[in-house]
């Protein structure tokens, strides 16, 4: 067989693989219990090699699942022993410092045989309910407020349950029979992924992944080398000034690109935070590496080859680089704006190539709702809601409507939600006149109202940003609008924290709007009526339009 042969059946090989792990993933979607895992496809999914390096990741699943997690799978071959890893066994942890960020994120790592021979491990990640504490948000001061804390550990040895993890487990959280039930999910879903695995190994008589292993790592290290080499090289810096909980937080990124890598260094940015709204740096690396790549070569497979050019450094303590005991439930708020501060810096660097800024970060909504009195029949819930902003907008195109950029989660149908707990989502809709102004508009946030149902009040812990900061537009463009929390009487709740929504009243949420790209005096006429007439853009905003095509004299 001549080498051109052998390296179409090594990418026959290698689609299989990635198929073997959206297996994996789409198995987790069909049996988690958490509506966040079903319903937005928080998760993620992968093989990885002896050594604990990433060979393919599934299509399905967040960058900051997928990249942290990258990093994971090492961490428990060294915790666990080479020694102590058995067929039949199944890992799990939800540390944040050796997980995905935070103690909502549990990771289920699997030793995978073939011939009774170790060949690799299959690792999932999964944002469950509840893990007791406070509940999902930024309130708390210490990790460990924030709920049970697993350490690296065996769920199975040899096929045999750990039913004293499972006890300690059910007695710390308020959610038991789903989040139990979500561990056994991972646990479900790695061993699909085994199966489909020697499927495959039998089917290309394989004795193991090292060949292919060693075909994916080569071409995709080479291939985001040579995207490296073609870049303009040199260092840029760029900064984004956000809410923060109880004061602004400042975030700071140096970027240099070399022919070997890029290093991203975040020197400047904010200490750490007394609340949860600081990012270990295992999930600030996640989503650094992802905004880079989403520019510099989005279409080279992610696994750990091709992430291997990326390197990120922040001082120790920095609030993208928090340490243990630090609070970082809410990890995500921060985390998900790491894109557009790298992405900031890129842009002198590749001009054209690089978004406004967007909302960004989740609204995500963790609702406890209990009953107002003893006398009313039925129990309370722990519902929890993902919902977006509007995407910045880019050189050729606009912004996407409430879409999650960078989480790439799903939006949650309110069917679902309501069908969890007692509550009523009033209204769900685009947010008028939202989106930046531009050559190009950006993405539109939402408008939504809630409700518990009649008998119930419920709190609700804010993980809002971009009230104070609106996403800022590019070459021109103008700024998205900036969000707001309240209840429908007009009465203003923060955009961060734990709040009450007593029986009758309705929260609303007003999202932000991603940021317009361009001279707005250079938007085309048939653009600006098609987002009028589509509700868009506000007729003051249209007429806005007008008026700076009148000014650049291109009436």
């Amino acid at each position: 067989m001549n080498q051109s042969m052998i390296d179409i059946h090594m990418q026959v090989m290698w689609n299989r693989l990635i198929s073997v792990v959206e297996e994996q993933a789409q198995t987790l979607i069909r049996t988690a219990f958490s509506t966040s895992v079903r319903e937005a496809g928080d998760l993620s999914a992968g093989v990885f090699d002896l050594e604990g390096r990433m060979l393919a990741q599934a299509v399905t699943g967040t960058p900051g699942h997928v990249n942290a997690m990258a990093e994971s799978v090492a961490h428990f071959i060294r915790d666990i022993g080479p020694d102590n890893i058995f067929e039949g066994d199944v890992y799990i942890t939800n540390d944040p410092w050796k997980g995905t960020g935070h103690l909502h994120d549990i990771t289920v790592v699997t030793p995978s045989f073939h011939h009774r021979k170790l060949v690799g491990y299959f690792a999932s990640t999964a944002h469950v309910v509840d893990v007791g504490g406070r509940g999902f948000g930024p309130d708390a001061r210490e990790v460990y407020e924030e709920g049970i804390f697993i350490p690296i550990m065996k769920f199975f040895e040899r096929g045999e349950l750990n039913r004293t993890l499972i006890h300690i487990v059910r007695n710390n959280v308020r959610e038991n029979d789903k989040v139990v039930g979500d561990f056994y999910a991972l646990a479900a879903c790695n061993e699909t992924g085994q199966r489909r695995l020697v499927d495959m190994l039998t089917e290309f008589n394989l004795p193991d992944l090292s060949t292919i292993g060693g075909f994916i790592l080569k071409h995709s290290r080479e291939a985001t080398l040579e995207r490296l080499r073609n870049l303009p090289h040199g260092s840029w810096n760029h900064s984004l000034d956000l809410d923060g909980y109880d004061e602004p937080v400042h975030l700071a990124a140096k970027l240099s690109i070399g022919p070997e890598g890029i290093v991203v260094d975040f020197d400047g940015t904010s200490g750490m935070s007394k609340f949860g709204i600081n990012v270990p740096l295992v999930y600030a690396k996640a989503y650094a590496c992802y905004g880079i790549k989403c520019v510099v070569a989005p279409e080279i497979p992610n696994n750990a080859a091709s992430l291997a050019p990326f390197d990120v450094v922040a001082p120790e303590g920095c609030i993208l680089n928090a340490k243990r005991p630090a609070p970082v439930a809410v990890r995500h708020v921060l985390g998900h704006f790491v894109p557009d501060l790298v992405l900031g810096a890129l842009h002198p660097a590749l001009p054209g190539q690089v978004p406004a800024e967007g909302a960004s970060a989740l609204w995500n909504l963790h609702m406890s709702v209990r009953p107002v009195s003893d006398q009313i029949g039925g129990k309370g819930a722990e519902i929890l809601m993902f919902n977006s902003g509007g995407s910045g907008a880019r050189a050729t195109l606009d912004g996407l409507n409430a879409t999650a950029f960078p989480s790439g989660v799903h939006t949650m149908p309110i069917e679902a939600t309501e069908n969890v707990g007692p509550v009523i989502i009033w209204r769900k809709e685009l947010r008028e006149g939202s989106g930046g102004g531009g050559a190009q508009r950006g993405g539109l946030g939402q408008m939504i109202e809630i409700e518990a149902a009649e008998g119930f009040s419920f709190r609700f812990s804010a993980m809002f940003d971009r009230l104070g900061h609106p996403a800022r537009g590019r070459d021109g463009g103008l700024n998205g609008a900036t969000g707001a929390v309240a209840l429908d009487d007009g009465t203003v709740l923060k955009g961060k924290g734990l709040q009450f929504v007593p029986e009758g009243r309705r929260l609303v949420l007003s999202l932000p709007g991603g940021g317009g790209y361009g001279d707005p005096a250079n938007r085309p006429t048939d653009a600006i009526e098609h987002d009028l007439k589509h509700g868009y853009i506000t007729g003051e905003q249209a007429e806005a339009y007008g008026r700076s095509r009148t000014k650049g004299g291109k009436a």
